[in-house]
């Protein structure tokens, strides 16, 4: 029994050590923080350097992104697939362009289509524990659908800080001081986080979380950017760019959309040092951006120009080669086969985006990837615009390093709805555009500029800013970006680039038609018709 019982137990002890061997050798999966903020553009400091002095990102107050920028890859082309919440989220979370994705292709009206894979999910049955934090796919039904609806929120610590500039103003009112009220507000934040962090099986669970407030969007408080963080609005002078009025109204505008921008970016500092406080920063891979452009601004939201569809991308953590700047150009959908790559996942064949770790891994700066030199993008129905009937503005872009190439399919339709129907008898006031956010022209949201700009409409000086915005756009709209770097003049019509329009134009419609793009089927019946066109088939809350 003797003779037998030893070896029994010295193997037991060479299998035990073999095991806590091999446990040891093979890497703990990372952590994936993704952080998302809702209606936040290209607008960052760290940025700055990038697009030279004299810009609006010279304004911008983002210490936190700044700072985690210098340990990470900071993209210098990121962009939407599409310029609008739910459509964008869509392409997002299944790694596929929007047109791809059945009704989540709009925005009012949205149904996520079940069969459809989508990477939170994918990781969570590979092990990961998921959570999220307010916003992940909304408007749409089921809400948050490819998140697995509400099953995995986190957010009993409140949801103040969706309203930032909002609360932080009423708790000053009530004799607050101003850090303490944004300290209270950033506590949500933290709790959340907590409460996330706390539900794991165990510690060596590995995790993945959506930070997804939604302050960004509007609305926000006037003069909230200069009273809560100290942006004046005229810091701003002379450097506006040429499609919004350098006016003091607009600057302020601006600055409180940057206030809201600063709000986010003093999260991520919670977010950091709580992850730092759980020893899980060096094990977590965060990756930083916002679904679009600043909403309520003309060429923002919903606009294919990048004002619209061009956002901050920021990736650090185990397995990235930080402390670079790349040109590569990338598109959000990327994302997906990114994180499942990063998760030992499997990559499901339907996703079309192309995962970043070639880049990620690399220690070049500039261009990494040679084949990464142009992205597409697209929008159809944001919101039902009652004043136009309920008809899709459908459109598709091109965008490479030196040019932008826009088709417009319905020219006879207005972008944002028909700005002229607001010279009839009774049309809303400046006070209805600034306090509801679907009075008219509703794609691009409301907000002081976009009152100022409607109240100067016939005012000689202003009128080509308001036609420009508003106004119906040709079927091809070509920007030559190194000398227009603000889309401003359309050069479609001149013959001296005749053959950059041929060849962008070539390319859009074969990727197009490669992916299936439904707008190119049977005159775009699609997303003409109900259900994709018409009534939208729930109420939730716009957005």
């Amino acid at each position: 029994m003797i003779r037998i019982a030893a070896p029994v137990a010295f193997t037991a002890i060479l299998i035990s050590s073999a095991v806590s061997y091999a446990a040891e050798q093979v890497p703990r999966r990372p952590n994936i923080l993704f952080a998302f903020a809702d209606d936040w553009g290209r607008c960052a400091g760290a940025y700055a350097a990038s697009d030279g002095p004299g810009g609006i990102n010279d304004v911008v107050k983002t210490p936190n992104f700044d700072r985690i920028a210098k340990t990470g890859v900071l993209f210098n082309n990121a962009f939407v697939n599409a310029p609008s919440c739910t459509p964008c989220r869509s392409s997002l979370l299944s790694g596929k362009y929007f047109w791809q994705t059945g009704r989540g292709a709009i925005l009012q009206g949205a149904i996520w289509d079940s069969k459809i894979p989508s990477w939170p999910l994918l990781l969570k049955d590979s092990g990961y524990h998921i959570g999220k934090t307010w916003k992940v796919w909304s408007p749409g039904a089921p809400r948050d659908a490819p998140y697995g609806g509400r099953a995995h929120a986190y957010e009993k610590a409140g949801g103040r800080f969706n309203g930032f500039s909002q609360r932080a103003t009423q708790l000053i009112a009530g004799d607050t001081e101003v850090e303490q009220a944004k300290e209270e507000l950033l506590d949500e934040v933290r709790g959340n986080f907590a409460a996330f962090i706390a539900d794991r099986n165990e510690k060596s669970q590995p995790f993945c979380y959506w930070f997804g407030p939604t302050n960004v969007h509007r609305r926000w408080i006037k003069g909230s950017g200069k009273r809560l963080w100290k942006i004046d609005p005229d810091s701003l002078k002379g450097k506006m760019p040429p499609f919004l009025p350098d006016v003091a109204e607009v600057r302020e505008d601006l600055a409180d959309y940057f206030g809201e921008i600063a709000a986010f970016d003093a999260a991520l500092g919670v977010l950091m040092k709580e992850l730092e406080r759980i020893g899980e920063r060096e094990n977590t891979i965060v990756v930083i951006s916002g679904d679009h452009g600043p909403p309520g601004f003309p060429h923002g939201k919903c606009n294919l120009y990048d004002f619209g569809t061009r956002v901050p991308l920021l990736i650090t953590g185990p397995g990235v080669k930080g402390g670079r700047v790349v040109d590569d150009f990338t598109m959000l959908p990327d994302l997906a086969p990114t994180f499942l790559a990063a998760g030992s996942t499997e990559i499901p064949k339907g996703m079309t985006a192309r995962s970043l770790w070639p880049v990620l891994k690399s220690n070049r700066e500039g261009l990494v990837d040679a084949t990464r030199t142009q992205v597409f993008t697209g929008r159809e129905r944001h919101v039902r615009i009652a004043r136009a009937g309920n008809l899709p503005y459908p459109q598709r872009a091109i965008r490479t390093a030196d040019h932008l190439l826009v088709i417009n399919f319905r020219p006879d339709r207005f972008p944002l709805g028909d700005p002229y129907k607001l010279n009839s008898d009774n049309p809303p006031t400046a006070q209805q555009l600034e306090q509801s956010t679907f009075v008219t022209l509703p794609d691009e949201d409301a907000g002081p500029t976009k009152a100022w700009l409607v109240g100067q409409r016939d005012n000689n000086k202003w009128k080509p800013y308001f036609d420009h915005a508003y106004g119906k756009r040709p079927r091809e709209e070509l920007f030559d970006l190194k000398k227009d770097p603000h889309q401003m003049k359309n050069v479609a019509k001149d013959p001296a680039y005749s053959k950059e329009l041929s060849e962008l134009r070539d390319r859009l419609m074969a990727e197009l038609r490669r992916t299936e793009d439904p707008r190119l089927i049977d005159n775009g019946k699609f997303f003409e018709t109900p259900p994709l066109a018409g009534p939208a088939v729930n109420n939730q809350k716009r957005n």
